[in-house]
């Protein structure tokens, strides 16, 4: 592991799982170990980054030799904390919201949708990808006793900063955002936006003025 007084740049910390992943790949094919240019060939990321970022976590590679897969995944795995389950709480159930219950995260092994929230009483008592649809009203109760500490939001953002003070409430930790607001939480928790709209009209910037260039 990184030494706890070395902080690791938020940037390194986003790579991770795509390291992860692929390093997955490589171990189910029987690969023993991989070069730092053939990870960067498959997770789109220049070799020069790759071994600054496994720098933090101290010798992870030999020169001359590269990587050995199955003690990267091992480390990645332990790092991640692959081995433990969370527990995420879907805000949501429109077409968005449907189509994460759909998928549900089925590769990550650590992350697993566990319950919905909508107030359609067409889709509250249901199943939706075997993720069971709980009423709004029972927010706090449901989010409490099962301890979820993770919360995807794909609701109206005319509603968002009013159900996120409820799941602040509720002892969530951590938000995936994908409403267009910008809420407002206590700085103990953790909160990503994604804006899809945003995130759309940048790639067709970048696809007019650098048509070239990948994004760093």
């Amino acid at each position: 592991m990184a030494n706890e007084s070395t902080k690791i740049p938020q940037a390194t910390a986003k790579r991770l799982p795509l390291y992860y992943r692929f390093l997955l790949n490589l171990h189910s094919s029987g690969k023993q170990r991989v070069s730092s240019a053939e990870l960067s060939e498959a997770v789109k990321v220049d070799s020069a980054t790759i071994r600054r970022d496994f720098s933090y976590f101290g010798a992870l590679g030999k020169k001359g030799y590269g990587y050995n897969v199955n003690y990267l995944l091992t480390f990645f795995r332990k790092t991640l904390d692959q081995d433990d389950l969370t527990k995420v709480a879907l805000i949501g159930v429109g077409n968005l919201g449907t189509a994460f219950l759909n998928y549900n995260f089925s590769k990550n092994n650590n992350t697993k949708i566990e319950m919905a929230f909508d107030v359609d009483e067409g889709k509250v008592n249901s199943k939706i990808g075997d993720v069971p649809v709980y009423h709004m009203d029972d927010l706090e109760k449901i989010i409490m006793q099962e301890e979820v500490s993770v919360a995807i939001l794909t609701i109206p953002a005319s509603v968002a900063q009013p159900i996120t003070d409820r799941l602040v409430q509720a002892n969530i930790k951590a938000i995936l955002n994908f409403t267009p607001a910008r809420l407002n939480v206590p700085s103990s928790i953790r909160i990503h936006h994604i804006d899809l709209a945003v995130e759309l009209q940048s790639l067709v910037y970048f696809l007019k003025h650098y048509p070239n260039a990948e994004e760093e």
